[in-house]
């Protein structure tokens, strides 16, 4: 999700009485001068990369072995996807039902706050560096060679396919002789200098690799990215996350043709919660931030677990506030929160 970091900076007239900021509960309609914030919900994201390597046979696939004595050369055409990576990490939206406004009495010098695009607080009077998770872009790199255009006349006046791959082995084979013995100083004109031995052998060794190619094969490879998101609002069982398939990658939750990638939350209950009675007589008076509950994240499949890790849950746990005593005018208090959680990163005064 894009975050885009604004800065809202209220100053008062006058530097001469000392007041305090105050915080209360955000009620739509209201626009007095304050600053409006969120607090965050957590989302678990899951990026996994995965790869596709298409395996398109030789011409001349079956006669590997016979010319060349390759062995356990595939004459069908294939396809194969397996996942490369899998990365888990939590971003933030705003939790609606923890919206807050930042009111000033007159004579008070506000904070500054900074807020994302979608207005969930992550910082007051200092800065925090919003990580940004960029998903690669789908590239395919294909691998196929030019072979034809180092093919003889010989070879392709030849009648038979059987005669074009024993021609075009015996192709290879003097091409192989060439390089050893332009290495061994065994040729009668040999390169005057070692910039020119290379270009002699970097062709010599492209005509051989794309005309092997003729026997083994080529691949084109797609390397692609999904992202996957998950609002956990209470331990998670098991739920697919996504379905994968190595002739088909991706596939649909419910398309059986993948195998089940399972991801399962389980709240750890390391904040305790206020009673409803508790949060009923709860009075806001200084700004508010989350309390987050550890909980244990797990990424698995039919094999075993993938990925488990203790990640931290905004709706798992509470809120709390902070004195506002800690903004009064003069004070030089930073405060950073975690724009995932909305705990606190970081307290300075």
């Amino acid at each position: 999700m894009k975050k885009i970091s604004f800065i809202i900076i209220f100053l008062c007239l006058s530097l001469k009485l000392m007041a305090q900021t105050q915080v209360a509960e955000f009620n739509p309609g209201i626009v007095a001068g304050g600053v409006n914030y969120a607090l965050p919900k957590t989302v678990i994201k899951t990026d996994m990369n995965a790869v596709k390597v298409v395996y398109t046979p030789g011409e001349f696939a079956k006669y590997a072995d016979r010319y060349l004595h390759i062995s356990g050369v595939s004459t069908e055409p294939s396809t194969q996807w397996r996942v490369t990576e899998l990365q888990v990490y939590l971003e933030g939206v705003p939790d609606t039902a923890k919206v807050f406004t930042v009111k000033l009495k007159d004579k008070t010098v506000a904070p500054m706050a900074q807020l994302t695009e979608s207005g969930v607080l992550v910082a007051v009077n200092t800065r925090s560096d919003l990580e940004k998770h960029i998903l690669p872009a789908s590239r395919t790199t294909s691998h196929k060679l030019e072979a034809r255009q180092y093919l003889t006349e010989e070879i392709l006046s030849a009648t038979s396919t059987a005669k074009m791959a024993q021609l075009t082995a015996q192709e290879i084979l003097d091409i192989r002789e060439s390089k050893n013995a332009i290495k061994r100083g065994q040729v009668e004109s040999m390169p005057q200098d070692g910039a020119s031995l290379k270009i002699v052998l970097d062709q010599l060794n492209a005509q051989e690799e794309a005309l092997t190619q003729l026997f083994v094969g080529y691949t084109d490879t797609t390397f692609t990215a999904k992202t996957f998101t998950v609002l956990p609002t209470g331990d998670i069982d098991k739920q697919i996350l996504t379905r994968f398939s190595r002739k088909l990658g991706f596939v649909d939750a419910d398309d059986l043709a993948g195998e089940p990638y399972y991801i399962s939350v389980r709240d750890q209950h390391t904040v305790i919660l206020p009673s409803e009675k508790e949060a009923a007589k709860r009075k806001i008076e200084g700004l508010v931030y989350n309390m987050p509950s550890m909980a244990n994240v797990m990424i698995s499949t039919m094999q075993g677990t993938v990925m488990e890790r203790e990640m931290p849950i905004a709706q798992f746990g509470t809120i709390d506030q902070l004195s506002p005593t800690l903004f009064n005018k003069g004070a030089t208090t930073r405060l950073t929160l975690h724009p995932a959680t909305g705990g606190i990163l970081h307290l300075e005064q």
